[in-house]
């Protein structure tokens, strides 16, 4: 655990880089640019495989779980936007869909996933292996896009079946131990990585606070997983966290991508709220000022493959957004919610079509190709300026 006056240095530089920009958006101006992002998002979405087109299988999840979060915050919209009926079609439609995943890590250190539809056929009697492949991280993925889902409750007790499939999720991500401790990135391979692991945790936590009669099953989980990956060597001197560890459990010193800086603030947030223990929020605090320092140019959230991240890489930093946004309205601090605005601002004046509102992988442009990973990247981010504006 890093000191306090550690954390205020790092808050005081992300909060010099952001100086020059102090006049910010309404909450109705950033509503309104949300409310035009998601029509654009919505153009990619295919009611027959309740998947997003352009993009990934796990990318289709963080797009529903960007939904579903705007759908919590502002439930009218959400109604006229048709985000209800979204996260049911998903739900019954997408684990239909076979997927073949194939993942590998470039040079760089960039995963690079590839799916392949195979066939759609009909639910089997449990129903949620579809929702299941090889890889842990996917599943954590779609667990969590299932809890937010969950979280939007509009459809009063139907909403448990969410939660029923998240939690049939994490019991086979439990089962992916790793010989380093925590899970493995997958069930063909021995890497332990990061994401992986901040997904584990972040689940199982959000779990405890869910499940009515298992909270402590999911809150010992969750505590044990934290203080293994506290302990693991992931989080390096410079309080961010490397892509995973060496083969003898050390330190692999491969990229601080910003979505392993991400998953991890709201993972401690939902133990927080399990817990109690608030030096939980002092260490996401840390870990979030470390990556808005070190990750930004002129106050911009940027990840280094710009803007050639592929389907994955150009999703990573909206995971970041999403969740500083969940840090920030458990303990709010004025740098976050700064960095947040700005990066809207940021995104709705250099990084959108205007034809169309399509949103680009370079916040602070120049406009590159979009897709349905940027553009719901991007919205973590407007989304995130709905909740703190």
């Amino acid at each position: 655990m890093v000191s306090s006056s550690f954390f205020g240095g790092l808050a005081a530089r992300a909060f010099f880089l952001m100086s020059s920009h102090t006049h910010f958006a309404d909450q109705p101006t950033y509503t309104a640019n949300t409310i035009d992002a998601i029509k654009a998002l919505q153009t990619w979405y295919d009611n027959t495989t309740g998947l997003w087109d352009t993009t990934g299988w796990w990318n289709s999840a963080n797009c529903l779980t960007t939904l579903a979060d705007f759908a919590v915050l502002n439930p009218t919209s959400s109604t006229d936007l048709d985000i209800p009926n979204t996260i049911q079609n998903t739900y019954e439609q997408a684990q239909k869909t076979a997927v073949s995943a194939v993942k590998s890590l470039s040079v760089a250190g960039l995963p690079i996933s590839t799916y392949t539809r195979i066939s759609k056929r009909a639910l089997s009697k449990r129903g949620f292996e579809n929702f299941l492949n090889d890889y842990y991280d996917d599943e954590g993925w779609w667990a969590l896009a299932m809890i937010r889902s969950h979280d939007v409750g509009v459809y009063g007790m139907g909403d448990q079946q969410y939660l029923q499939a998240a939690e049939e999720i994490f019991e086979d991500m439990h089962a992916g131990n790793s010989s380093c401790g925590g899970i493995y990135w997958s069930k063909v391979g021995t890497y332990t990585n990061a994401i992986a692991n901040e997904l584990f945790l972040s689940v199982a936590a959000s779990l405890a606070n869910r499940v009515p009669g298992k909270k402590d099953y999911y809150l010992a989980i969750a505590q044990t997983q934290w203080n293994w990956f506290k302990n693991s060597g992931l989080i390096n001197s410079d309080n961010l966290i490397n892509d995973g560890l060496t083969d003898d459990c050390k330190n692999n010193g491969m990229t601080t991508w910003t979505y392993n800086q991400g998953v991890i603030l709201g993972g401690l947030v939902e133990l927080y709220k399990a817990s109690g223990d608030a030096s939980l929020l002092n260490q996401a605090s840390t870990i979030a000022g470390a990556a808005i320092s070190t990750l930004s140019r002129n106050g911009v959230l940027y990840e280094g493959c710009e803007p050639n991240c592929g389907s994955d890489g150009a999703q990573f930093k909206g995971v970041f957004m999403r969740n500083l946004r969940y840090l920030q309205q458990e303990q709010p601090q004025q740098v976050f919610a700064s960095f947040i605005l700005a990066n809207a601002d940021a995104i709705w004046a250099n990084d959108r079509n205007k034809a169309n509102n399509q949103l680009g992988p370079t916040w602070n442009g120049p406009l590159a190709i979009a897709t349905a990973g940027t553009q719901s990247s991007a919205l973590d981010t407007l989304v995130g300026a709905v909740a703190v504006s």
